[in-house]
């Protein structure tokens, strides 16, 4: 039934209760391409952002069952007596469209409605902005004056702080209960950039990386943006190419650099999106519409960007996450709080980029940090397992460099010379890194059976197979983490640069790139064994291979 009436929405569409087939199908038929108003948003307060086209209402056309549906969706909120429309466009846009038989809601026929116009220009408008911002950017002999003069009169960002103002405005209403119904012309542009950014603002999971994930899923790729057209993915008209995604990131950017803690997520996230639109690498981003996505069956012959995002993660988090932020985010429109982005559109010039970015360095520090929490942990454990073995010994009086003399003489052990310094065994003694490091299941601890009572002194196992675990939880954690100052590439020569981030190996302590970083292993020094990442050469001397494969 919702593919006869709009083949460019979902499958699946929720409205009012209240509303009958016979609505809907009117409706629908009154509104541009048939997108009728629908839900996008529902708030705990029963406030609802609802999206759809433009009417098809002309001069003087009407439409009961159009109007019957907003009466339903304003009856839908028993907390407010009216409600908003939104028309994204310039009054004067909307008026021009009258003409060809389309424009906006006549007042005097739906009742307890406010309508607001914004100033978001049409798609032909910011195209010509993007054009002359690279040019700017590309400047041969770039100066003070001509750089900024450029950014001026392509009007950038003016375009992008009309979509975060439209888009607070829709958020303050729903957060004050008041429901809001919002459209452009055909309602897959200017209406997807605005509902998704103001469910941004209200909502604190879509500030996740899965909750941002799915904000794209609803609003963008289910509602039926035309990635097709508008990012020119096959060869068409070009008058329908706009960057009307690269404006939504663009402001989401905004929304990160005015509120640094309420994002989970850093700027390499959403270059990483942006990239993916335009690479056809994955299938997310194939089609016009759900409809176009199921018929193309993407979902069996392509691979999705989310699985991908969801395997690289560690590049995306954003190190001074919190979660118990503002729940409404209220951004300053005044002039100096938009900022140029200076990472999206001059991303590979040397020498206009920080040398290292902050977020690198505070997650590399955080990731230091835990493992030498975890290792001191573990080491913890070792101190009290031997003072409670040495608080058991039958001489408690005797001193405890005799005792531990006594244990350490004779062939007993081996791999310590006659002065008491240690020499490692050269063979190793792991076969996985998950058996080792005296875990709750290992028994070289348990029950004494390595290190027990004998005499008057305690005595290590015969084999020295305790204290080569020993020395081994020792030498498995890196202490010292080479800096990342100076790092130009990774020993297998890929360049570093400022949007590739630098990872350390938690075993030897060195920078490698993220394709020299991709095996992770329980370390024995680490007193919860979970897996972290290893160099390739640590890998093989930890697990005794000489795979990197397995």
């Amino acid at each position: 039934m919702v593919l006869q009436i709009c083949d460019t929405y979902p499958r699946y569409l929720y409205v009012p209760a209240t509303a009958t087939t016979s609505i809907l199908v009117g409706s629908g038929q009154f509104r541009s391409k048939g997108r009728l108003p629908v839900l996008s948003y529902f708030n705990k307060n029963k406030a609802a952002i609802c999206r759809c086209s433009q009417p098809l209402s002309g001069f003087s056309a009407r439409c009961v069952e159009d109007e019957q549906l907003l009466n339903s969706i304003l009856r839908a909120n028993p907390s407010s007596k009216f409600m908003y429309v939104v028309d994204t466009r310039p009054r004067i846009n909307a008026m021009a469209n009258k003409a060809a038989g389309k424009g906006y809601e006549n007042e005097n026929f739906y009742e307890n409605i406010k309508f607001q116009f914004f100033g978001i220009e049409n798609i032909h408008v910011m195209r010509n902005s993007l054009q002359k911002l690279i040019d700017t950017c590309e400047l041969k002999e770039p100066t003070m004056s001509g750089f900024l003069s450029g950014l001026e009169s392509c009007g950038w960002l003016k375009h992008v702080r009309a979509i975060i103002e439209t888009s607070h405005f829709i958020a303050r209403a729903i957060e004050d209960g008041v429901s809001v119904v919002v459209h452009c012309s055909d309602g897959w542009d200017r209406t997807a950039q605005t509902c998704s950014l103001a469910g941004l603002m209200l909502d604190p999971y879509y500030r996740t990386i899965t909750g941002f994930q799915a904000l794209i899923e609803k609003d963008w790729l289910a509602f039926g943006h035309k990635f097709m057209d508008r990012c020119s993915l096959i060869q068409g008209d070009l008058r329908e190419v706009s960057p009307v995604f690269t404006q939504f990131i663009d402001a989401v950017w905004q929304l990160t650099q005015q509120f640094p803690s309420a994002f989970q997520f850093n700027e390499r996230f959403l270059l990483t999106i942006h990239d993916h639109v335009y690479s056809c690498q994955f299938g997310t981003f194939v089609g016009n519409c759900e409809k176009d996505r199921i018929d193309l069956r993407l979902s069996e012959k392509t691979y999705s960007l989310w699985g991908y995002l969801f395997n690289h993660v560690s590049e995306f988090v954003n190190p001074v996450y919190r979660t118990d932020g503002a729940q409404l985010l209220h951004p300053s429109l005044a002039p100096q709080a938009i900022r140029f982005w200076r990472g999206m559109y001059n991303r590979f010039e040397n020498g206009v980029h920080p040398r290292e970015p902050l977020g690198d360095i505070l997650v590399a520090t955080k990731d230091h940090i835990l493992s030498l929490e975890d290792h001191g942990q573990l080491l913890l454990k070792r101190i009290s397992q031997l003072k409670e073995l040495l608080g058991h010994a039958e001489t408690p009086s005797k001193d405890v460099d005799s005792i531990m003399g006594d244990s350490l003489t004779g062939d007993d052990i081996d791999g310590f010379d006659t002065n008491g310094s240690s020499k490692p065994s050269s063979e190793s003694v792991v076969e996985s890194i998950r058996d080792s490091g005296f875990g709750e299941n290992d028994s070289t601890y348990q029950d004494d059976k390595d290190l027990e009572v004998k005499g008057p002194a305690i005595r290590i196992g015969e084999d020295s197979t305790t204290l080569q675990k020993l020395m081994m939880e020792m030498d498995s954690v890196a202490l010292d983490w080479k800096t990342f100052r100076n790092m130009k590439e990774c020993p297998c020569s890929t360049p570093f640069d400022h949007f590739r981030r630098k990872f350390h190996c938690w075993c030897c302590g060195e920078v490698f790139c993220i394709r020299c970083i991709d095996k992770r292993l329980c370390l024995p020094g680490h007193l919860t064994k979970r897996p972290v990442p290893v160099c390739r050469h640590c890998y093989k001397e930890l697990t005794h291979t000489n795979s990197i494969d397995s």
